[in-house]
């Protein structure tokens, strides 16, 4: 390229997106910003935004009124919390029929907000993560990043090697075709009712159940184990949440390209208290916490809300990552450590992810 051509080519421009920007200070995802953009409920510096707009600090951003501090530490805050969802939670901040949310039991970050990296139905149990960082929580969901989910579900009904072929090479559902990367079965189970480990690559809509359920099977429990390189282990009981450790989010970044950004330093009144907190997460729901559920009402219908306890997954086994280096797939699973159990042998829970 000559002088001249250097001289006649527009400068590049300055700042970054505006989706981007707020996307990272956990404002919102990527798409819920675009979505406000073209709602006109985000201004800068007084006027309404526009999509594509790019910002720098001086600029002054406003979502419905409330401005935006942008304070250099509130841009690298980089936090990840690890759930373990119980059955009757909806993945969302406000519901107008008052069922309990999976945010209801997380706690508050003092810059930013959770935004949830996918998303579980009513029904479905297991893993799901938080984070402060929308750029993170936006490459985690992206299909470009490839990431692996894996369910232990179980099925009433017969199994052949007919369907697991076919589940594998991919059925055409409602919104266009779709498969199972691996289909594994796992011990526990009597009768009818069989467990299976399996894999999808997208987080689409219902997509293990009615995976299933195009070979005329019924799905009666299904709980998330394994996101990425990120597995739920058994020292994390139903219904409690655990921050993964700086090193397990620095794993995490990696595996979708970011890099590291060091968690913020905290005062130690303020460390304590998150101590504190963790270690109450760690144990199990009491008799005195109920995690509400919600089970459909025998007439009409309606639901009816009822307290249940819930059950401990596993007993704790402390001291464990629970992010591998890279993602692994089933086959590369540690084993338990212990005999495989009978099949029968554990009923109504599913098989310890590891």
């Amino acid at each position: 390229m000559s002088e001249q051509d250097l001289h006649d080519s527009p400068p590049r421009p300055a700042g970054e997106k505006l989706q981007k920007v707020l996307a990272r200070i956990g404002v919102g995802s990527r798409r819920d910003v675009e979505a406000w953009i073209s709602q006109g409920r985000i201004k800068v510096n007084g006027v309404d935004a526009t999509l594509g707009q790019r910002v720098d600090m001086h600029d002054a951003i406003s979502v419905d009124g409330r401005l935006i501090k942008r304070e250099e530490a509130a841009e690298t805050v980089r936090r990840v919390i690890m759930y373990n969802k119980p059955d009757g939670e909806i993945c969302t901040r406000d519901d107008p029929e008052g069922r309990p949310t999976v945010f209801d039991r997380l706690p508050r970050p003092k810059e930013g907000r959770w935004i949830n990296v996918g998303r579980l139905d009513i029904n479905t149990t297991g893993l799901l993560m938080f984070t402060t960082d929308g750029e993170l929580a936006n490459r985690l969901m992206h299909p470009s990043s490839e990431m692996d989910r894996e369910y232990a579900v179980r099925v009433r009904g017969e199994v052949d090697e007919d369907m697991i072929a076919r589940l594998k090479a991919g059925v055409v559902l409602e919104d266009g075709p779709a498969r199972f990367t691996d289909i594994q079965e796992a011990p526990g189970g009597e009768g009818f009712n069989h467990w299976y480990h399996c894999v999808v690559m997208e987080g689409r809509n219902r997509e293990v159940r009615r995976l299933w359920e195009s070979q005329g099977l019924v799905v009666s429990r299904l709980k998330r184990v394994r996101f990425g390189p990120v597995f739920l282990n058994s020292d994390l009981p139903m219904g409690r949440w655990r921050e993964m450790s700086q090193g397990e989010v620095d794993i995490l970044a990696a595996e979708v390209g970011l890099k590291p950004v060091a968690m913020p330093a905290m005062k130690a009144k303020v460390k304590d208290k998150l101590e504190r907190m963790q270690r109450k997460s760690s144990k199990p729901v009491g008799r005195g916490e109920r995690v509400r559920t919600l089970r459909p009402a025998k007439e009409g219908g309606a639901t009816t809300e009822r307290a249940a306890r819930q059950p401990r997954d596993d007993s704790p086994r402390k001291g464990r990552s629970t992010v591998a280096e890279r993602p692994s797939d089933m086959n590369k699973r540690k084993p338990a450590g212990s005999a495989p159990k009978r099949p029968g042998s554990s009923r109504g829970k599913p098989p310890r992810a590891e």
